[in-house]
């Protein structure tokens, strides 16, 4: 038997073995592919050609992007500023059915198209929602759901570290491109929750009661301007290439902290634990795109990619079928897998069949992520159902029987992210950012 296939069989088999045993994704990355890699070479340079590819695979300037927007994002998830984007969102939504739970969904995008961080926003947006929900009598169910299927919609409105992550291992894909693409799917995936949310508002008999003055939402607005501004300066500095988008992530930060020190609801000491905890997840990321660095060459080397695009390519010629097909493979994926890990080893194999139907590559990252921000809010590791379960303190089986419907709206518009390229290409195009 071939060596590369004897290295392919043993990286694939000892990965889904560690998994199964409960050892950490990225340690089973990275010891399987380290044991396939001294198959393929003798011990010492084996191990030499490891640290090798760990270093190639996080050496690159658009990664430190990464502990910037999460360093942003901690800060802002501490900074009171999630308060007053739920006031902002309560002005746009409160007058629709069950407005209380319209609010959580519309503070869920804003905060997320701030903080690009899923989890942040079910946690600061959730944790404040969540008693106001419960007190006005919302069931603890339909709460929890709302939230958590709202809360992915920041991991594809920009700013966005999976993106980042995607453009890294793609290739000559533009970050910008790519922010600007996620704006109308992740839009879309909050306003088809909307939908659900008023509809089974309805049938529980949620009321709104909300009336506001002018004078009121002049207020309102004027409060939340400052955090909203910061839509305006990053993601407009990066278009209009004042900055890029590492340098606009550091700008971010600035930002945060300036905004949250003047709005007196962070302190200097509180600094430390937040820079820490920054730190705590940045290393997690980097060290996963580390390993699956070392993966992807011995899936390189393996032609592990080519044999799955042939297998695949031999069940049907048809493009649109395909493409179903990797939606399947990347919805179960993410059941298990964190989207960077997911990312970095289905990308190089998924993406030359796309592009061999004429698929732009930016389409593509959107559905990828798409696909695997699902995944955080499905068991059995979702980490944005967990954390929504929690701000709630409800169980994951308590909530996933009212998630199901929330599922349903979903799934309608990733068909539509994979089968019309407009909701994704429409922005960048009209922006001249791809051709």
């Amino acid at each position: 038997m071939d060596v590369a296939v004897i290295a392919g069989i043993i990286m694939i088999i000892s990965v889904v073995v560690m998994l199964v045993m409960g050892v950490p994704i990225g340690i089973s990355i990275g010891m399987s592919s380290a044991l396939a890699m001294i198959t393929i070479l003798p011990f010492g340079p084996g191990i030499v050609t490891c640290a090798q590819k760990m270093f190639t695979g996080v050496n690159s300037f658009s990664l430190l992007a990464i502990p910037f927007f999460i360093l942003a994002g901690n800060i802002m998830n501490n900074g009171g500023i999630a308060i007053r984007l739920v006031n902002c969102a309560r002005l746009i939504s409160g007058r629709l059915p069950g407005s209380l739970a319209q609010t959580n969904i519309v503070a869920n995008m804003l905060f997320g198209a701030i903080s690009g961080s899923g989890t942040a926003a079910a946690a600061a947006i959730g944790g404040t929602m969540a008693p106001i929900e419960l007190e006005e009598g919302y069931d603890k169910d339909y709460v929890a759901a709302v939230n958590i299927a709202s809360a992915p919609t920041g991991q594809l409105i920009p700013p966005s570290n999976t993106l980042i992550v995607y453009a890294t291992v793609a290739g000559s894909v533009s970050v910008a491109a790519l922010f600007m693409a996620g704006y109308i799917p992740g839009i879309a995936w909050g306003i088809s929750l909307m939908f659900i949310a008023g509809y089974m508002a309805k049938k529980r008999g949620y009321v709104s009661t909300f009336s506001v003055t002018p004078k009121e939402a002049l207020k309102v607005l004027w409060d939340a301007l400052p955090s909203l501004l910061l839509i305006i300066i990053v993601i407009g500095g990066i278009l209009k290439g004042v900055f890029t988008a590492t340098e606009g992530s550091a700008i971010a930060v600035v930002y945060a902290l300036i905004l949250s020190l003047c709005y007196r609801s962070l302190k200097i000491k509180d600094l430390p634990s937040i820079i820490l905890s920054s730190c705590k997840t940045t290393c997690i990321v980097i060290f996963m795109i580390g390993v699956s660095s070392i993966m992807s060459w011995v899936m390189a080397y393996t032609m592990i990619p080519t044999a799955i695009a042939n297998a695949m390519l031999s069940l049907s010629s048809n493009k649109y079928v395909i493409l179903l097909l990797m939606n399947v493979i990347l919805l179960v994926v993410g059941t298990f897998m964190d989207p960077t890990p997911a990312v970095l080893i289905f990308t190089p194999i998924f993406l030359p069949i796309c592009q061999s139907f004429g698929m732009d590559p930016v389409q593509f990252g959107i559905m990828i992520v798409f696909n695997l921000c699902i995944g955080t809010i499905t068991p059995p590791v979702g980490v944005i159902l967990f954390t929504g379960c929690k701000v709630v303190g409800i169980s994951i089986e308590g909530v996933i029987k009212t998630l199901l419907p929330f599922f349903a709206a979903i799934a309608v518009v990733l068909l539509l992210v994979t089968y019309v390229p407009a909701m994704s290409m429409w922005i960048p195009s009209m922006l001249g950012l791809v051709k």
